[in-house]
C-alpha cells in the first residue's frame, strides 16, 4: 500500500483547516432596554393603522440572519398568547429604495415631504426578499415574560404626524409587563455586506406591543459600531417618509436619541460574491461548500430547509 507523506497530510490539514476558518458566527445587540422609551410598532388591524418603528445595524461581509429578539411591554395582565403575529422588514438607508426625484432637502419648501429631513433614514420601501411574517409561515416566535411590571418615561404612540406639527413632546409614561420575543426565520435572510434597518412588527390582541429603547451609543452588553443612527417611526398617514422618534417628535432645547432593543444572529459568509455580479452565484456556492464542507450541511447549518432552499436564497442574495 502507498503511504501518503506526511509533509502532503499536513498540507491537507492545513487547507480543510483554512477552509473552514473563516467561518464565524455573526451576533449583534443593541443592549438591554433603559427605560427610557416605548414606540409602538404593529401592523393593521381593524380600527388600528399600521405604525412601523427601526433602528439600524452594520454587516461588515456577507451574512445569513437565521434569528432575532426584539424586547417591548405589552398591557399588564395580557397574556402572552395574545402576541398572535410577528412580522419583520429590513430596509437600506435611504436614498437607496426610494424616490429622489422628490424634494427631499430640509430648507426648500416642499408638499411632497411630510418629514424634516430623510438624510440617514430608512428607506422608501422595504428590501423584498428580506421581509419574514409568521402569517406565512417564514418566522416562528416564542415570548417569554421578563418582569411583570416595567416603565418607561415616554412613549410615541399615536402622536407621528406630518411636519410642521410632528414635535408633540411623545405622549407620557407608560408600565406594562416587559417581554422578550425569540424569532426564528425558517426561512434565513440573506445580505450583503451594508448598512441597513431593521423593522419589526407585533400584533396583540387587545393591547399594543411596545418597542422598548436601549442606550445610544450601544454599551455593554451591546455591540458598538461607528456609525450608528437613531432610531426613525412612521405610520400609514406618513408614507413614504419616516420620523426621528427623538429629534422630531420628543423634542427639546436638546431632543433625545434612541436605539431599540434587538438583537440579530446568524453566520458570516466572507467569500460569497458580490450581488449584480455574473459569477456571484458560483463564487457564493464555492464559499459555502468549503467553508461548511459542502451544500448539504451549509444548509443545515444556517438553518434552510434543503439545499434547494439554501440555493433560492443564494438567487435573491445575488440580485442586484
Amino acid at each position: 500500500m502507498r503511504r501518503i507523506p506526511c509533509f502532503v497530510t499536513a498540507l491537507a490539514l492545513m487547507l480543510m483547516l483554512g477552509a473552514t476558518a473563516s467561518a464565524a458566527s455573526f451576533f449583534f445587540s443593541t443592549g438591554t432596554p433603559d427605560g427610557r422609551l416605548g414606540a409602538l410598532t404593529r401592523p393593521a388591524s381593524p380600527g388600528k393603522i399600521q405604525t412601523e418603528a427601526a433602528d439600524d445595524f452594520l454587516l461588515t461581509e456577507a451574512t445569513v440572519i437565521n434569528g432575532a429578539t426584539i424586547t417591548g411591554i405589552i398591557p399588564q395582565g395580557t397574556s402572552l398568547a395574545n402576541i398572535t403575529e410577528v412580522e419583520v422588514e429590513v430596509y437600506h438607508v435611504f436614498p437607496l429604495d426610494s424616490d429622489t426625484s422628490r424634494c427631499l432637502d430640509a430648507v426648500s419648501v416642499c408638499s411632497t415631504v411630510n418629514v424634516p429631513t430623510r438624510t440617514n433614514s430608512p428607506a422608501d420601501v422595504e428590501i423584498d426578499a428580506a421581509t419574514r411574517d409568521s402569517s406565512e409561515g417564514t418566522l416562528s416566535f416564542v415570548p417569554r415574560l421578563l418582569t411583570g411590571s416595567f416603565s418607561v418615561q415616554n412613549t410615541v404612540v399615536n402622536g407621528i404626524n406630518k411636519k410642521p406639527n410632528q414635535t408633540t413632546g411623545g405622549e407620557g409614561p407608560a408600565t406594562g409587563e416587559e417581554v422578550e420575543i425569540r424569532l426564528t426565520f425558517t426561512t434565513p435572510i440573506f445580505l450583503p455586506e451594508g448598512h441597513y434597518f431593521f423593522r419589526p412588527e407585533v400584533l396583540v390582541t387587545g393591547g399594543d406591543f411596545l418597542y422598548l429603547s436601549a442606550p445610544r451609543p450601544i454599551v455593554a452588553p451591546g455591540t458598538p459600531f461607528a456609525g450608528d443612527l437613531q432610531a426613525w417611526i412612521r405610520n400609514d398617514d406618513l408614507l413614504p417618509d419616516w420620523l426621528r422618534i427623538g429629534t422630531d417628535i420628543i423634542g427639546g432645547a436638546t431632543p433625545p436619541t434612541f436605539n431599540l432593543t434587538f438583537s440579530l444572529r446568524g453566520e458570516t459568509i466572507p467569500q460569497a460574491g458580490t450581488p449584480g455580479q455574473s459569477n456571484c452565484h458560483g463564487k457564493t456556492v464555492s464559499a459555502l461548500a468549503r467553508q461548511f464542507r459542502g451544500l448539504q450541511r451549509a444548509s443545515v447549518a444556517l438553518g434552510f430547509s434543503s439545499v434547494d432552499a439554501l440555493q433560492n436564497g443564494i438567487d435573491l442574495f445575488c440580485e442586484p
